[in-house]
């Protein structure tokens, strides 16, 4: 009786043997997608070694500003309330305009 040459090995043994190659591509997958997000978000400096402010919703209520310094990455949000309970809080006190010459413009709130 002739066998198969294709099922001489001991594939016929492990019958989730193809489950290996599936999770080594879902890994990949997984890591190009990462890649992607990252990319096309514009969180490069994210992964740099600069200190950079980040301002997310300016002037909703809402707003945060996330800084990184050195190895050290702050949170700030504003809140309503005169005095916070942590150093993390804060309240709006005013506007500041970036005029086309690059002069900032100041404008406090009463």
């Amino acid at each position: 009786m002739r066998q198969n040459p294709i099922l001489t090995n001991d594939d016929r043994d492990n019958p989730l043997g193809m489950l290996t190659n599936l999770f080594d591509v879902a890994m990949v997958f997984a890591v190009a997608l990462m890649v992607a997000l990252v990319t096309h978000f514009n969180m490069n400096e994210i992964f740099s070694k600069e200190d950079y402010t980040i301002v997310k919703n300016p002037g909703a209520e809402n707003m945060e500003i996330i800084t990184k310094e050195g190895n050290e990455i702050k949170k700030y949000t504003s809140s309503d309330s005169d005095s916070p309970t942590n150093g993390s809080k804060g309240r709006r006190v005013g506007t500041a305009y970036q005029l086309e010459n690059g002069e900032i413009i100041y404008i406090p709130e009463k």
